[in-house]
């Protein structure tokens, strides 16, 4: 069994299964760069007691503007001995696993995990993104990337060939989500009656409320349909800057019984909210995956995603995607989505069976090619 090593910015829900399904694959250690994700502080012992692979953190360095260098990667390198290593993203990271093979230092063979949308491909942040990618492309044996349609972007702009390219999305367990479904569903029914959700046609959101998820302008887009149907409901689950915003537009328009916001949740208590909805929102302009959408697929739910987002490719059949910068898309496929959709009756999670398919043996063929 060949060694892996890969360095990671930090543990995050939806990253628990991949690293287990790794695991299972290679001899895994994951070094972490952060002991949480900066922008949405999980529970990390409850995560750290899911794992399956061995983990360590590197925690020294310096921090410019987001730029993250981390002191001792050379020394684990050493001390783990793998035979491929991964970075994350053009970061520097990334570039000192570069810079180490060029001087020798190391001989293993390198790559990295992109997490780019198709857009984000064809529409670079910055020149110093657009430089870094340049340059790491070019220095590394392997890609990990989300989609067949990001793969092909790699294949065709810089020449590389499918057997460089893993193409591997998040993607959840099912079974571990719907494992406990009598408080999965006692859950579920408490929110329903607090909310008096019964009847009703419920749209979820789950997520931060800041400018990339797009909520600002589709809240805006959507309130008056919202006060003409009566049955509608979108239910926004999370925290974050603009929900100011939104509890201030809510107050304006009179919106309190129509549009909710219930706060942050995590774990089964959030897995709850998508056995009490009808169907899910990500209304994002800027997303390189959208982990939430295989969560809400996972629980049954039909998803109305944004083009921008790299899960789209999720969707398919069970769901619509539309583009949330043009309003007239929006309204229409909105309508369109909310009427294909059942109201809350009975919540019981083998009602919901999951629209995800099983990716097992595709998954093992894409990191195959490490092997």
């Amino acid at each position: 069994m060949k060694k892996l090593l890969i360095f990671h910015p930090a543990l995050a829900p939806y990253r628990v299964d991949q690293f287990n399904a790794l695991s299972k694959l290679f001899d895994l250690e994951v070094v972490f760069i952060f002991d949480n994700v900066w922008n949405h502080k999980f529970d990390q012992s409850k995560l750290l007691s899911q794992l399956q692979c061995k983990v360590s953190y590197l925690l020294k360095g310096p921090n410019f503007k987001g730029r993250v260098f981390r002191f001792g990667m050379f020394r684990a390198i050493k001390r783990i001995k793998p035979d491929i290593i991964l970075g994350y993203e053009y970061s520097l990271t990334t570039q000192y696993l570069i810079l180490l093979r060029r001087l020798g230092l190391i001989k293993q063979k390198i790559g990295s995990t992109i997490d780019d949308s198709i857009d984000i491909c064809n529409h670079v942040q910055s020149r110093i993104r657009y430089l870094a990618r340049q340059n790491s492309v070019s220095n590394l044996d392997y890609l990990v990337v989300f989609s067949n349609e990001v793969s092909q972007y790699y294949q065709n702009t810089f020449n590389l060939s499918d057997k460089q390219i893993i193409v591997s999305p998040i993607l959840q367990d099912s079974a571990r989500l719907r494992n406990n479904a009598e408080e999965l569903e006692r859950l579920a029914v408490q929110y329903s009656q607090d909310y008096q959700l019964a009847g009703k046609k419920v749209l979820l959101f789950v997520g931060r409320f800041i400018p990339e998820k797009g909520l600002k302008a589709f809240v805006k887009t959507i309130y008056k349909i919202l006060l003409e149907q009566d049955e509608f409901i979108v239910i926004l689950v999370g925290d974050g800057g603009e929900k100011k915003f939104v509890e201030n537009f809510v107050a304006e328009h009179k919106l309190e019984s129509k549009l909710l916001l219930p706060g942050r949740f995590e774990g089964i208590e959030l897995h709850a909210w998508y056995l009490c909805a009808s169907g899910f929102v990500l209304p994002s302009t800027y997303e390189p995956y959208g982990a939430v959408v295989n969560e809400a697929l996972i629980f049954g739910l039909k998803v109305l995603c944004s083009q921008f987002a790299g899960c789209s490719g999720l969707v398919g059949e069970n769901g619509i995607v539309f583009n949330p910068l043009d309003e007239k898309d929006t309204i229409e496929k909105f309508n369109r989505f909310m009427n294909s959709l059942a109201a809350i009756e009975n919540i019981k999670l083998i009602d919901k069976p999951s629209l995800m398919s099983n990716h097992q043996t595709s998954f093992i063929k894409e990191w195959g090619k490490l092997m």
